[in-house]
């Protein structure tokens, strides 16, 4: 066994460690195998981590940690089909890289690119869009390790119940090997942000949503200022200049605002002021580029989140009530709130099954306390039967999940049949899933 200090484990956050037993790098599908067989005879439970950008536990392992780093291929590319082959660990932005010089793209993304593909799918990463749905609609197939050892592949024609239970299964099911993407041809987003204010942003939700390919909006605590984002197809780049995107991107979003935080964190009563100052000083921009460019936003600034799915239909009333909250209770929160809006998901497990759906994230800063801020989000999205995110910070558990998912039961039945003994369980997944 190696050292304690060479199996230690934590999360990008910082809220989530780990010292497993054993601590493994397989390279191939037959070597992720041939590990869960070794952990089946010695009676020990097995997880695959990814880029740890998981709030909640999912990637926390007890007792054999797989590490994806070797597991980074690009099996196949067919620019004909749009169906692309990679292995589980290999990050998104270079998945995005990849696929850009072959002319496809992925439909939709959220906004960050540092996850391993698998990591992002098993928690249903999902971006916000009319039409494109979450990284779980856009796989046409994978490949799995099973408890057991034995190797298998599930697609909508072969093992669907465990294509669609396993899809956005917190590896529960089994470890992701390798996926195929249903990419699309490469396109160009046009991103048009623009400074508005709370009453004009909730009376035009539904026609930004209408209007959009993809609209989200950010909403500053304590203050009527919000931030919107239009991003639309068009037919060529013009992006930021160099000295723009870093000034906004990399200097204001997050080195300023890192130091912004910091003060707020040490003067807590200063937060309405900072971001009230914070709207204010926002400025509308418009630029495009490749859609994973658009998409996606380089995040350096520490933070814990929780977010929660609720129906399109409550979204309103919800956030009216959320900021009802913010007059009742001591909050003192510095980061917006951020909204997003998807259709309806088939994947059991899917934040977004069976219903088009709202997305409401919380965050704090890393070193803030969240816990009184959460429960009362928590509360009022459990109201209206949200669903909370599989990879951000909440307290929900089987008994609960199973009344907001149509198809709980029928993902837990699978999972019995498939893991009898809970090789792959961790506490998160006995939270969520029972034991």
């Amino acid at each position: 066994m190696s050292p304690a200090n060479a199996r230690k484990w934590r999360n990008w956050a910082g809220n989530q460690r780990a010292t497993p037993r054993s601590v493994v790098a397989p390279s191939t599908t037959a070597a992720v195998a041939a590990a869960v067989r070794t952990a089946a005879a010695d009676g020990l439970t097995v997880r695959m981590t990814g880029a740890g950008h998981s709030f909640t536990g999912a990637a926390v392992a007890e007792d054999v940690l797989l590490r994806p780093d070797r597991l980074t291929a690009v099996r196949s590319v067919d620019t004909a089909s749009g169906l692309v082959t990679v292995e589980a660990g290999l990050p998104l932005h270079a998945l995005n890289r990849m696929l850009e010089v072959h002319g496809l793209a992925l439909a939709n993304m959220g906004d960050i690119q540092e996850q391993t593909v698998a990591g992002a799918l098993q928690t249903a990463t999902h971006g916000t869009g009319r039409d494109a749905a979450g990284l779980a609609s856009q796989v046409e197939a994978m490949e799995l390790v099973l408890a057991d050892g034995t190797v298998v592949t599930c697609s909508r024609d072969e093992r669907p119940d465990l294509f669609d239970a396993a899809r956005a299964g917190l590896g529960a099911f089994g470890v992701v090997t390798a996926i195929t993407w249903r990419t699309v041809p490469a396109f160009v987003l046009q991103a048009r942000e623009q400074p508005m204010g709370w009453d004009e942003v909730l009376g035009r939700v539904d026609e930004f949503d209408a209007a959009n390919e993809h609209f989200e909006f950010y909403w500053f605590p304590h203050t009527d200022g919000c931030l919107i984002k239009r991003n639309n197809r068009v037919a060529s780049p013009r992006p930021l200049s160099r000295v723009r995107h870093w000034v906004d991107d990399r200097f204001l979003s997050n080195t300023f605002f890192n130091a912004v935080n910091e003060v707020t964190h040490r003067v807590p009563a200063i937060t309405p002021k900072v971001n009230a100052l914070s709207s204010k000083a926002l400025s509308a921009r418009t630029y495009s580029d490749t859609s994973h460019k658009v998409f996606t936003s380089p995040r350096t600034v520490r933070f814990k989140e929780q977010e929660y799915a609720v129906p399109r239909e409550e979204l309103v009333p919800t956030l009216r009530e959320l900021r009802a909250l913010f007059d009742r209770r001591d909050w003192r929160v510095s980061f917006p709130i951020e909204v997003r809006l998807l259709p309806e998901e088939d994947a059991w497990l899917s934040m977004a099954h069976g219903r088009r759906t709202a997305f409401i994230a919380v965050h704090v800063f890393h070193r803030d306390p969240h816990d009184a801020y959460f429960r009362g989000v928590e509360e009022l999205m459990t109201a209206v039967d949200g669903r909370p995110h599989w990879g951000k910070l909440h307290t929900r558990d089987a008994s609960y999940l199973e009344t907001v998912y149509p198809r709980f039961k029928d993902a837990q039945a699978l999972r019995d049949s498939l893991d009898p003994d809970r090789r792959f369980a961790n506490p998160y997944t006995r939270q969520v899933f029972g034991d």
